[in-house]
């Protein structure tokens, strides 16, 4: 939905200006409604949460400006779902929740949107604008919901007036748009929410121009590539928005490509030059030690990353990304580029182009060294694939052909939503290969805990004609399963995939490998497709690939969700 202008954000019904020079005085309205018709104005057209007490009068203004509402069953459900709203459909995700125990209740989803900067707004209300600091036991009340967010959130920020409330939302909007996206809360006092008060006219986060690197700084990293002979790309979630640059630089450079898990599918996982997500892998990180150039996008660099810390690398390391921070976070760079990625690395592909082209004709000379020849490099991230995966090969082989089995029956632009769960971090994440037609959603750095289904009620809300599928573990399930209502409200197809080891497996294998005698991490059998149909959806078991691919193909064609369990052997 474009932006609105002043005109149309107006209270609907509403006569507009009278004509004539004079300036019209400014509207009056409650602050539910400047609350409102400020997201409106900034083109939302979807929001997540629940009503409560505190908050009937933003709810009571959604529909007359044309936003429609998901209702979950739970608040970190909400923030979950429009977390994944945002990482699909480019636009920040938006929730709203009343006071006190739902704004903790949302609390985690946003410290994951912190975590994978994510572009969330979270709005509630607050105690009144008056109210005493000392405890009088009203509703809901806390002794400070914002001193709360900010421990998680980029920004909480509470307002004062009405005419404050636009000002607000479009200040969210801007960090949005102008620096590295995170989480933003905004507490609206519940007295104001009711207040009729001059709002004045629709503020809207003003155009901004893609940060743009410094040029010396594009022309050192291009000398350093230009001369590399064993270069390398290492791509975050910050590459997204580059992938074709990063495709063209990969090839340009005849470049091996590894990705982080916010990075998967930047380059299409099957490319010949594609490590896939495998930073965690010891010859990778061996490999990527040893290059002489690392070029990396949009990433952290960080131990969640890699499972563990990163070695030093042998090489020159050049890092891209908006936030200057991550300049000397982690790994440091030798050559630090500051601006958004398509911005960067366009300048970047004229730099290379000219400094390769330069030196194929000997002019400047030295400015490149012999390249790699390609079809070495292809067959050398063959041999480094097949490392990888005989590392694991024994631990992966149970979610492998299941994996395949999906894969085959997915669409190229499918959405693939995760869980902090063996089966994805360890089956999915390297071993289903996705293009960047496609997205993989996975909780990382934070790494929570019930991610995939309520995301995947987030994705399908933003993309309802695109294929979207949860893969989740049965104990990291069991944290959202009641969003199976929610999936089953909504009338979408959802197939949900869950690999069931019979409770907490990764922790229980922590637990042995300590000597110690697992407690507390199996857990009595659920029959969660009969759990499914309770909800109104469906349910069933796959226990071989062929029942998978069968089961998920029906899922996909079928309104509502499908829960399709896949028994792992007993670990016990």
């Amino acid at each position: 939905m474009p932006d609105l202008t002043i005109e149309q954000a107006r209270l609907p019904g509403q006569p507009g200006p009278a004509p004539g020079p004079a300036p019209c005085a400014a509207p009056a309205l409650t602050g539910g409604e400047a609350v409102v018709r400020a997201l409106a104005a900034h083109g939302v057209t979807d929001a997540f949460g629940i009503p409560g007490t505190h908050n009937l009068e933003i709810y009571r203004h959604l529909r007359p400006y044309g936003i429609r509402h998901v209702t979950p069953r739970h608040e970190q459900g909400a923030g979950y779902a429009a977390d994944a709203y945002a990482r699909v459909s480019g636009r920040p995700g938006i929730a709203i929740t009343t006071t006190g125990p739902a704004l903790l209740n949302i609390a985690a989803a946003v410290g994951q949107a912190y975590s994978d900067s994510v572009p969330l707004l979270v709005v509630s209300p607050g105690m009144p604008l008056r109210h005493p600091r000392q405890s009088t036991g009203l509703l809901h009340e806390m002794r400070s919901q914002t001193e709360a967010l900010r421990g998680v959130a980029a920004v909480s920020h509470r307002v004062a007036s009405v005419a404050e409330i636009g000002v607000a939302v479009a200040r969210a909007f801007t960090l949005f748009r102008t620096g590295r996206p995170r989480p933003v809360h905004i507490e609206v006092p519940l007295d104001l929410l009711e207040a009729v008060e001059p709002a004045g006219a629709p503020r809207l986060a003003p155009p901004a121009a893609p940060p743009a690197p410094d040029p010396e700084a594009v022309r050192a990293a291009a000398r350093v590539l230009g001369a590399a002979r064993r270069p390398a790309l290492v791509l975050g979630g910050g590459a997204r928005t580059a992938a074709a640059e990063c495709r063209a630089l990969a090839g340009l450079l005849g470049a091996p490509v590894v990705t982080t898990a916010n990075g998967k599918g930047v380059v299409d996982e099957r490319h010949p030059l594609s490590l896939g997500v495998s930073l965690h892998s010891p010859a990778v990180r061996s490999w990527l030690a040893d290059r002489d150039a690392v070029l990396a996008v949009g990433t952290e660099l960080a131990e969640s990353d890699a499972w563990g810390p990163l070695p030093a690398l042998a090489g020159r390391l050049i890092r891209v990304d908006v936030d200057p921070a991550q300049m000397y976070a982690g790994l440091p760079a030798d050559v630090p580029l500051v601006g958004d990625a398509p911005t960067v690395l366009g300048a970047l592909l004229d730099a290379l182009t000219g400094a390769l082209t330069g030196a194929l004709t000997g002019t400047p000379p030295g400015s490149a060294g012999p390249r790699d020849d390609g079809a070495d490099v292809a067959a050398d991230v063959t041999a480094l694939r097949t490392a990888r995966d005989d590392e694991t090969r024994e631990r992966d082989a149970r979610w492998v052909p299941y994996l395949r089995a999906i894969r085959r029956v997915l669409a190229e632009d499918a959405v693939i939503t995760s869980d902090s769960a063996q089966c994805c971090y360890y089956g999915a994440l390297p071993h289903l290969p996705v293009g960047p037609e496609g997205r993989y959603l996975h909780p990382t750095g934070f790494g929570t805990l019930g991610y995939a289904l309520p995301a995947a009620v987030g994705a399908k809300t933003a993309c309802p004609e695109r294929q979207v599928v949860a893969l989740s573990g049965d104990g990291g399930l069991q944290f959202s399963v009641q969003e199976l209502a929610t999936a089953a409200q909504t009338g979408l197809p959802l197939p949900v995939v869950v690999f069931d080891n019979g409770g907490y497996g990764e922790i229980r294998e922590e637990m042995a490998a300590r000597g110690d005698r697992p407690v507390a991490v199996d857990l009595p059998a659920v029959d969660l497709p009969a759990l499914a149909r309770a909800y109104g959806g469906r349910g069933t078991v796959a226990r071989t690939p062929g029942e998978l691919s069968a089961a998920l193909a029906e899922a996909l064609v079928t309104p509502g969700p499908t829960v399709v369990t896949v028994p792992e052997e007993d670990p016990r």
